[in-house]
Formats: C-alpha cells, structure tokens, sequence
C-alpha cells in the first residue's frame, strides 16, 4: 500500500503545494503591491522553498537546440528512430547550410551513449550529450518510466536490458560505431558486445566505460555495501511496490522513483539541507544567479522514474551479490557472457577518484576480463579530484574526460 499513500498524500498536499507557488509570485513580483510590504522577500522565498519541496518533477526536456561545430552555431534536432516499450533510441541530428561544415559532420564518428537506468531521466547526461555533439554524431537509449509501460507489455530483466543494447547496436551499425556506456550500463553493455563477438557478429569500433560497476568487489562503496548486506528477498519485500491507477502500467510491479529519491537524499542530508538553506538564502538576498542553478539542478535531480521490479532484482543479484560477470558465470538466455572473445574492438575505461557510487577499479576490471584485446587498444584514465557525476559532466568533464574520449575514439575510427 506504500505506493498508494505515496499517490494520496501528494493528492493532499498538492493544493497547498500550488498556493505556495502562487504566494511566492505574488510577494516577488515588483509590480505586486504585496513585494513592497515588509519582509516581502522572506515570504516570497519561504513560499518557493515549500513549493519546490512538495511539487512534482517532471522529467526534464533535452534542451539541446544547437551546437557549435567549426566555429559554426549548428542547429540541432532530436529524432527518436526506435521505440521499445521501456526505451526510445534518440538520436540528436545536426543541420548546417554551409558546405564545408557539411563536410565536417559527414565525416564525424558515430557514437551511441548508452544511458543509466538507475533511478534518474537519461536527461541527466545531458552535459555529456552535448559536449560529443561537437565532433560525433550522437545517439542516446532515453529509458522510459515503467510506470508509464503497461503491464500487458511484458516483463523487463537484465537480459532484456542486454538485448536492448544488442538490438541498438545493430541498429546504427557496428561496424562504424563508438559505445559510451555511463555508470550501470557498463555491465550490460559488455555482456552485450561479448555475445555479438562470440557469435561472430560485427561488433563497435571501440567501448568507453565511465564510473560503472564491471567487479563491484573492488572498493565497495556504501551503494555495494547496502546490496551486500541484505538479502535478494529484503530488496523483494521493501523496495518492490506495484504501481496503482491511473498510471498507464498500473499493476506492474517496480521499484519506485520516490524510494529511490529518498535513498539518494539519505546518502548525504546534510549536503542537502544545506543546499536549500542556501536557495533560501540567496533568494532572500536578490542573488538571482546562484538561485536559478539552484533550481536547474534539482529540477534534473529530483526528477526519478520507476525501475522495473525484474530489472532491478536482477542488477541487485547479478553485479552486486554474486558478481557473475568478473567470476565468469554470467549466462544470458543461455549464453555464457565471454568478454574474452572481444578482440577487435578497442577499450577505454574512465573512474573518478572521489567517486563514492562505484569506487575505483570497479571499471577498469574490464580491462582484466577483455583478454582478446591487445594492450595497444586499451587505456584507462583516473580523473583526479573528481566524484561520480565530474567523469561525465560539469568543467572535469569537459576540460579533462572530454579531450581524451575524443581522442581516443578518433584513433579508432579508421
């Protein structure tokens, strides 16, 4: 019933959650007779405070409008060119009416950006997406909220994960293609292109792994330790809710966005009291630059989507109770997953030194796994100073991680 008085307490608070909103307005808003009553500015921010506390976070739009190429302003236009019933493959296509910027795009890498499905939108490698937008062509797996699939679409499990990344590839063509998975995806995403080579399919140029769980063994974080600790029936009795009306996959089992959300808190309140602390205080002082980042931030990151209740098992047992992958006794609808028979593509693995959700050498054991790839396509890279989020978005991102994946990916383009 958790869900369910989830959805009736939010159904009660959502009026003053909304009158909250108004009365920020109202006593910020200079041509209000109410913002020039005293202590106006206090009011105003208090009553945004709650309103952004309570309100529902929709999942934010891509926003990614133009990028510059060449030193052109190139528009952009995202295209989805396959829907499943838990993903979209979004691809982001660039425009230009100059011939010689033209001729630079044709000629880019192609890259599929395999995001995480992991409690937040695929929105959340925004800053990465746009940043490969200036020399790659960019494609990106957009994970739909399961509680918006309906229930007579069937289950989603790992394995589906892993034939939805296969499906991809295919898709866009491996031959000519650069894989970036991002954190969770890591471990899909290698079963994925180990079963295509195994197979003897055409498999990608090159895979770049960032911050991910390959041997969750290796320096176990707090997220290892909470997995390690308790039994698969503890996730199955406390974290596993079924969906209620109206949502269109009512009846579907998941683990839900706002449990997740509460765990994300949980690792660090004191980080987020403070935050807001500071939103309110900043608003209080006409400090309308550092609010608005404010605002920018928690809109992604409290926006959270429902998980599969398979999938979410299945990650819990497969990569974080009994590591299957690095023991080599990963099967996948009944194939063994051999890293070792990738050969021809090249390996990149990215970690952060500070990263407190996969600690390091979790990512770089694929290097360890992948033994068919010669030492001359494999690099890893350390990011020093830098936490989860740094390896794949923000000013590490793009000044540090960015110039080498680039570079790497443009070695082994052909």
């Amino acid at each position: 019933m958790l869900y369910q008085l989830h959805e009736l307490n939010r159904a009660m608070m959502a009026p003053w959650v909304h009158l909250a909103e108004a009365n920020a307005r109202i006593f910020s808003d200079p041509s209000s007779w109410a913002s020039s009553l005293p202590g106006a500015e206090r009011v105003a921010a208090g009553n945004e405070l709650v309103h952004r506390l309570g309100k529902d976070y929709e999942k934010p739009p891509w926003n990614i409008h133009e990028v510059e190429v060449e030193g052109h302003k190139v528009p952009v236009l995202e295209q989805e060119v396959v829907r499943k019933p838990f993903c979209r493959l979004v691809r982001f296509k660039r425009y230009s009416d100059d011939a010689a910027t033209i001729a630079a795009l044709k000629d880019d890498p192609v890259v599929l950006v395999v995001a995480p499905l992991s409690g937040h939108h695929a929105t959340l490698l925004r800053d990465t997406v746009r940043t490969l937008l200036r020399d790659h062509k960019v494609y990106v797996t957009d994970w739909v909220d399961a509680r918006m699939v309906p229930a007579e679409d069937g289950a989603f499990g790992l394995d589906d994960y892993v034939a939805y990344v296969e499906d991809f590839i295919r898709h866009i063509g491996a031959a000519d293609l650069h894989v970036i998975s991002v954190c969770q995806p890591t471990v899909p995403v290698l079963a994925a292109v180990s079963l295509m080579a195994a197979r003897g399919e055409p498999v990608p140029r090159s895979l770049v792994m960032m911050g991910g769980p390959i041997d969750a063994r290796r320096s176990p974080t707090a997220v290892n330790n909470l997995a390690t600790r308790n039994p698969l029936s503890w996730f199955e009795n406390n974290v596993i809710h079924t969906v209620p009306p109206p949502y269109p996959g009512q009846g579907r089992e998941v683990y839900p966005g706002f449990l997740q959300h509460a765990g994300f808190i949980a690792m660090n309140p004191s980080r987020h009291f403070m935050s807001h602390w500071d939103f309110y205080s900043d608003l209080v002082k006409g400090d309308l630059q550092d609010a608005d980042s404010h605002r920018r931030f928690y809109d992604e990151y409290n926006a959270v989507l429902d998980m599969p209740a398979e999938y979410y098992l299945d990650t819990i047992r497969t990569v974080f109770q009994e590591f299957l992958l690095p023991r080599g006794k990963w099967k996948v609808g009944g194939e063994l997953v051999k890293p070792a028979a990738i050969k021809g593509t090249a390996l990149m693995s990215i970690e952060g030194e500070l990263d407190d959700i996969s600690g390091v050498g979790q990512t770089a054991a694929a290097h360890d796994l992948c033994t068919g790839i010669p030492k001359a396509k494999q690099q890893h890279l350390t990011v020093e100073g830098a936490g989860h989020y740094g390896i794949f978005s923000g000013r590490r991102w793009r000044e540090k991680v960015y110039p080498q994946v680039r570079d790497f990916i443009a070695r082994h383009d052909g």
